[in-house]
């Protein structure tokens, strides 16, 4: 079930399978392989991740999480999350690593708004020349890198979301036709990304490329001169998703 489960999240030209004796085995050594199931036990959802050692502390990379079409938006993802820091935190792990493309709005809103995960780093084609799916290849696989701290107090998921109307302050830098995107110099920054990237992906790739051309420039730009990003804000249903960017100072 979680290789079908793989396979129609991330495409059937998905060529980086994690094999069942993969999933099975990394549990051995401190890997986590976690599954959400429906009334019939279908598999509807999953985490895996491995553990290694980084700077002579324990530390687990959340490799994969994916949720069925038809169960997402329901909190599936951050159930799954808020388990794998339950497994990791008795397995005596403090600290939990990940990936996700910052032009995927879903994911965006789950790492930093809800679980409040801190950005490292942003990678730019984390996958070099050889991409996860041709889907992928369409614009590149840059990265946001995450950490998260899972001693500290857990996220409120019954809470989270609910100020995605908000306003917050700074300008605002967006996709403007035929211009270089404005960078402020202002102690807060908003960044606008599409709602669905995916969409834009499949029906106008030549879109969906010039976005990821502004956001990478953004990002490296903000955080190369001390910013941090701080939040995601998905916004009223059919509104762009925002990061907002703060100079200086700790991200959440």
């Amino acid at each position: 079930m979680c290789i079908e489960l793989q396979r129609t999240t991330w495409g059937d030209d998905f060529h980086e399978l994690v094999p069942p004796a993969m999933l099975l085995v990394t549990q051995k050594v401190g890997g986590v392989t976690l599954g959400a199931f429906d009334h019939e036990d279908l598999l509807v959802g999953f985490v895996y991740g491995i553990t290694g050692i980084l700077d002579g502390e324990p530390i687990h990379w959340s490799h994969m999480l994916a949720v069925r079409r038809d169960w997402r938006d329901r909190g599936i993802g951050a159930l799954l999350k808020m388990a794998q820091r339950d497994r990791l935190i008795a397995t005596g792990v403090a600290r939990a690593r990940w990936s996700f493309d910052p032009l995927v709005a879903r994911n965006a809103h789950l790492n930093l708004h809800r679980l409040r995960a801190r950005v490292l780093e942003y990678v730019e084609d984390m996958y070099g020349e050889n991409p996860m799916s041709q889907t992928d290849s369409v614009i590149g696989s840059d990265r946001l890198v995450v950490e998260w701290s899972l001693r500290t107090q857990p996220p409120d998921l019954s809470v989270a979301g609910q100020e995605d109307d908000e306003e917050e302050e700074g300008p605002m830098v967006t996709l403007k036709d035929g211009t270089e995107p404005a960078l402020p110099d202002e102690p807060a920054v908003r960044l606008e990304i599409p709602r669905d990237i995916q969409s834009l992906k499949k029906h106008d790739p030549t879109r969906a490329t010039i976005w990821r051309e502004l956001t990478r420039t953004v990002f490296q730009h903000y955080l190369d001169h001390g910013y941090r990003v701080v939040d995601f804000r998905r916004g009223r249903p059919g509104a762009r998703g925002r990061y907002l960017l703060v100079a200086g100072g700790e991200g959440p």
